[in-house]
């Protein structure tokens, strides 16, 4: 069993007849899963979790996740919305449960993700819709409703700060992320991160490209995880990506 076929045994399992549907998102939902990519699973449900539900998809979890990759384990993100939280689409909308490697201390001290709203939720339906990836259910866009442009660009510079203070910790990730927001906000297309990395470097002035290209590099699995050469570099190119992205999202 693979692990994707591991995650959804498990939403089935724990939902039951609850579960609408699992869906892709992130670069497996783009068709661009890297060496390094998380495995990304959406889980529509008709009815709020139980913290019996919410305890036992932690503890599977913990145990399912592993990070940094290692063979046919990858770091797994799942997050649950209830349908009737964002159809009709409403802004912001409701998390029901998310789990991802950055929050494992605190699923392993025995929180367990209570609902709470969350704008990041827009680009991931985005992306989710416009992936089409289901794993079990209904089409995506029979599940969700579109997310308008306008919420979709609130959704992905809510994230900025939060991106803006891991740039030394998740380097890759978060110069690869705002090349991502800049490209869909200018654009309104989701892109995989290194699609979304050859649309901007394009674009970018030349002392930018450099980590840009760096990131893309680390991604594909061509280069190792290494920015002391560039590390003057990195604070320049975040804050003129916020500055492009602002302009971008008008």
């Amino acid at each position: 069993m693979t692990q994707t076929e591991t995650v959804v045994r498990l939403v089935r399992d724990v939902f039951g007849d609850d579960a609408v549907g699992a869906y892709l998102h992130g670069s497996a939902g783009l068709g661009s899963l890297g060496p390094h990519s998380d495995l990304d699973v959406l889980a529509v449900v008709k009815r709020p979790m139980t913290d019996a539900q919410r305890r036992i998809i932690s503890g599977r979890l913990l145990e399912e996740s592993c990070y940094p990759a290692r063979g046919e384990k990858r770091p797994v993100e799942l997050t649950v919305v209830v349908q009737d939280a964002v159809r009709p689409w409403r802004f912001p909308p409701e998390c029901e449960f998310q789990y991802g490697e950055w929050l494992r201390d605190e699923f392993e001290r025995g929180w367990t993700s209570p609902p709470h709203p969350s704008p990041d939720l827009a680009p991931l339906l985005t992306m989710v819709l416009f992936g089409g990836r289901a794993l079990f259910g209904p089409p995506p866009g029979e599940a969700l409703d579109p997310v308008p442009h306008g919420d979709l660009v609130r959704g992905m510079t809510a994230e900025i700060p939060d991106l803006l203070a891991e740039l030394e910790t998740d380097t890759r990730n978060v110069v690869l992320t705002l090349a991502r927001i800049w490209a869909t906000a200018a654009t309104g297309e989701m892109r995989a991160k290194d699609a979304a990395a050859d649309w901007a470097l394009d674009r970018l002035p030349d002392e930018h490209r450099p980590v840009l290209a760096r990131a893309k590099s680390i991604y594909l699995g061509r280069d190792g995880d290494r920015w002391d050469d560039l590390r003057p570099r990195l604070r320049p190119f975040a804050d003129h990506l916020a500055g492009l992205i602002g302009d971008a999202g008008g």
